[in-house]
């Protein structure tokens, strides 16, 4: 089969900058000024950050919105199965041939000179929201927030900030005080700003902020609570209480993502159609994904197979609440991780909830974690562990021992876009 347009275009863009990560907004700069701008011509922009549960609060956002009967432009990253998901266009994912034009317009633009692969894409990303029509467009930030490449808008309609916690220490800081002050980086001269639930040490950077921008807050906990009573999602503001049903998308954590969504819609007025659709309606791949259809529960038919790509220590926790959650039944771990991640720290809580982890590698993964280092953290928090060569080799292993198992393939959004590029 031959590769589409965008992907050659993508690997020749990969080779623009030796760095994977490089924090820094100057060659952003440069590329949008050559392309004429496209930063200044979007529909409203949301602007989202934070460490969990940004891309949820995205997808939330958006079904509201679309409930409402608008349209959004939608950008997040990164993608599982294929890079066409980072972008939509009013709803819809980005075309073949669109993205190849605007890939090939922002490497023609570039000249060669130096940008990492997230920018130049996000550029493209920009271009093709300037060139399409929608009544908002929902940018989430890649890393940190303060220089990442979608910190280019001067006066977004909102910005939100989704809850901090540790992650990415080596490129944000070792605290969380400094990781909040690059995410607070997104916060605009009197642009009123979403907070989602903070530990007191991220809001307190967060206030300080926004006092210094006259940046209105409306902030969980004091402008706004959600929270769910006899199985409904309660959500109340200064503007009254509204009783819905509780998100589609399943965890404790989903009810603290509807809530900052919840405050966005809020904010935009947009009526109780839209407040229902923003947690009944939306769509997030790889976050306690049900999987029902493909070769992997083909072959296991009787087991129960769920996808997650959360990836931190809080990841974990939210992770060990949802299982902790649903009936009872015998769990067992496929896990890969990128050897960039607190391994302790996420599977510590999911100790738990599990009766064995088997280890796997990610695959064309460089940075993936052995399938042996895995196993080794696993079974330091007390998990019985194994390893094996391959997702389809872990699973036919646990359902030849208990053919009715609950089996939660976990630890990477990378393992979790391979499953579904092979399962669909």
């Amino acid at each position: 089969m031959t590769a589409p347009t965008s992907d050659l275009i993508l690997d020749r863009m990969m080779a623009l900058h030796p760095k994977i990560i490089d924090l820094t907004l100057d060659r952003v700069w440069r590329l949008l000024a050559a392309l004429d701008n496209p930063q200044d011509k979007l529909p409203p922009v949301i602007h989202i950050a934070g460490t969990n549960g940004k891309g949820s609060t995205q997808a939330m956002i958006r079904a509201g919105l679309e409930g409402a009967g608008l349209t959004a432009h939608a950008y997040t990253s990164p993608h599982l199965a294929r890079f066409h998901e980072r972008i939509r266009l009013a709803g819809e994912l980005i075309s073949e041939p669109d993205l190849s034009g605007v890939l090939d317009e922002c490497y023609a633009a570039n000249n060669g000179e130096n940008i990492t692969y997230f920018e130049i894409t996000t550029c493209a990303a920009l271009l093709a929201f300037a060139r399409s029509k929608a009544d908002y467009t929902l940018l989430e930030v890649g890393l940190g927030g303060r220089l990442d490449a979608t910190n280019v808008i001067d006066k977004p309609a909102l910005t939100v900030i989704t809850p901090i916690s540790i992650d990415h220490e080596q490129f944000l800081g070792d605290t969380l005080a400094k990781i909040a002050a690059e995410k607070a980086g997104i916060i605009k001269r009197g642009v009123p700003c979403v907070v989602g639930p903070q530990p007191d040490e991220a809001m307190d950077v967060i206030e300080r902020t926004a006092a210094r921008l006259g940046a209105p807050l409306i902030a969980y906990g004091q402008q706004w609570h959600v929270h769910e009573e006899n199985g409904r999602l309660i959500y109340q503001d200064e503007t009254g209480l509204r009783d819905l049903s509780l998100p589609n998308l399943l965890g404790a954590h989903q009810i603290q993502n509807a809530g900052a969504a919840l405050a966005v819609l809020r904010y935009l007025q947009l009526g109780d159609a839209a407040y229902e659709a923003a947690v009944t309606g939306a769509e997030w791949p790889a976050r306690m994904q049900r999987l029902k259809t493909g070769p992997l529960v083909q072959s296991a038919p009787q087991a129960e197979l769920w996808l997650d790509g959360g990836h931190n220590a809080a990841a974990g926790l939210a992770l060990a609440d949802v299982l902790a959650k649903l009936p009872q039944r015998p769990t067992h771990m496929i896990c890969g991780m990128l050897n960039t991640k607190d391994v302790t720290g996420y599977l510590a809580p999911l100790a738990k909830q599990a009766q064995s982890l088997t280890a796997v590698s990610i695959p064309g993964e460089a940075n993936t974690l052995s399938a042996e280092e895995t196993a080794v953290a696993a079974a330091k928090v007390g998990l019985p562990t194994s390893t094996a060569a391959s997702v389809d080799e872990a699973l036919r292993d646990i359902v030849e021992k208990d053919p009715q198992a609950r089996v939660l393939i976990c630890g990477s959004l990378y393992l979790a876009g391979n499953i579904l590029r092979e399962n669909g």
